[in-house]
């Protein structure tokens, strides 16, 4: 049944995007750890929107390495830690009101740093899935308030439980992201089915006849 729909002027667009936590390297050669959810993938290429006065987008406009750290649903409450943190000393006047200088982002948020394996920041060692980046093109967006990053996969690094056993697939079936859905954190409901290009399918049948 039709429904009229109404037309509304919404403050935020963040219509169930993952979360993603950036790991990046300070000038000091420190590690800032930031909360984000704006990024999607094509191909090999990750793109980034983040806030232009950000320390992740200060420290890629000339560093490029970093790591995107997907975190899981049980690791909101983590995440949220890191929400009201910022690695810009000073606060950004933007930010004065509502954020606070923290320098050991991995401290706070109660997660521990493991080194990775091709770029300098480390990977959040409780999140299962861990992507080694590069910056390739940092530019700003259409109104000035974002910066754009294209990242560059380099290594990808996943907990051996969400992987379909024998193969290089991510099992969709074992794995949630943790969602940000109109700045609420929510988790994957159950499978309604999969797209005709989906390689897990037979994968997963054949790892189970194996």
């Amino acid at each position: 049944m039709a429904h009229d729909h109404l037309t509304i002027t919404a403050s935020i667009l963040y219509f169930g995007t993952p979360v993603a936590l950036l790991s990046t390297e300070n000038e000091d050669a420190s590690f800032n750890l930031a909360p984000m959810s704006s990024a999607w993938a094509l191909g090999q290429v990750i793109v980034l929107g983040l806030g232009t006065d950000s320390q992740t987008a200060h420290n890629l406009a000339v560093r490029p390495d970093l790591v995107i750290n997907l975190p899981d649903p049980a690791q909101w409450a983590a995440v949220e830690r890191l929400a009201p943190l910022t690695g810009r000393e000073p606060v950004p006047a933007r930010k004065q009101d509502t954020f606070r200088f923290e320098a050991a982002k991995f401290e706070a948020a109660g997660l521990r740093p493991e080194p990775s394996d091709v770029v300098r920041p480390p990977r959040v060692a409780e999140c299962p899935i861990q992507i080694e980046a590069r910056a390739a093109r940092v530019q700003p967006d259409v109104t000035g308030a974002f910066q754009m990053i294209e990242a560059h996969v380099v290594r990808v690094h996943a907990d051996p439980r969400i992987v379909v056993p024998g193969t290089q697939h991510i099992d969709p079936a074992a794995w949630s992201p943790l969602i940000y859905n109109f700045r609420h954190y929510f988790r994957l409901g159950p499978e309604l089915g999969h797209t005709f290009r989906s390689e897990t399918v037979s994968a997963r049948v054949s790892a189970r006849g194996a």
